[in-house]
């Protein structure tokens, strides 16, 4: 069991029975009455943040979470395969699951799975990944002067913004936690 003085980012605990990981706390001393916890949690199979407020020596169950480098393969349907890279065993993963990070998934792209007492309950991808742009409207020679953006595909079929110089073919760098355009490679 863990206790409120042994909190520290990134724990993860079951709260009201749901996995939670933490991701920022405060000991917060009012006037009156004993000292209280302040923390923001973060649900570990939905993804959605809370906020909760816990009293000093409340206790928790500790949760163990793993993590296992996985390949992607392919998409078959609407699942996609996934590959580990140690014993070679193929999974499945539901769309729902994914989420956004489906927009960045391309074939040998390296990710590392998340299960939770042996359960799969996510996928985190590289930070920053190097996509190909499929489609882009050419920029207007001229507007390179003030920093103006347009709407290009990437090879998964995700659209971002991306500067004016940008054009089909380029290769470049996108932040996966954002969606944003880092810069051509």
């Amino acid at each position: 069991m863990i206790s409120t003085s042994d909190f520290k980012n990134g724990l993860n605990i079951l709260v009201d029975g749901d996995p939670y990981q933490i991701t920022w706390f405060q000991n917060h001393k009012p006037g009156k009455g004993g000292a209280v916890m302040r923390v923001k949690l973060r649900h570990l199979k939905k993804g959605g943040t809370i906020e909760r407020t816990f009293k000093s020596g409340e206790k928790f169950e500790a949760l163990s979470v793993t993590r296992q480098k996985k390949q992607f393969l392919y998409k078959e349907g609407v699942n996609f395969n996934f590959m580990d890279m140690n014993t070679y065993e193929q999974i499945s993963v539901s769309p729902e699951l994914l989420g956004d990070k489906a927009n960045y998934l391309k074939e040998n792209l390296e990710v590392e799975a998340i299960y939770l007492e042996n359960e799969l309950i996510g996928i985190d991808l590289p930070i920053i990944i190097e996509m190909t742009i499929a489609e882009a409207e050419p920029g207007i020679k001229g507007d390179s002067v003030s920093n103006l953006t347009k709407m290009a595909k990437l090879e998964t079929g995700a659209d971002i913004r991306v500067p004016l110089f940008i054009k089909e073919g380029d290769r470049i760098k996108v932040d996966t936690r954002t969606g944003e355009y880092v810069e051509r490679v």
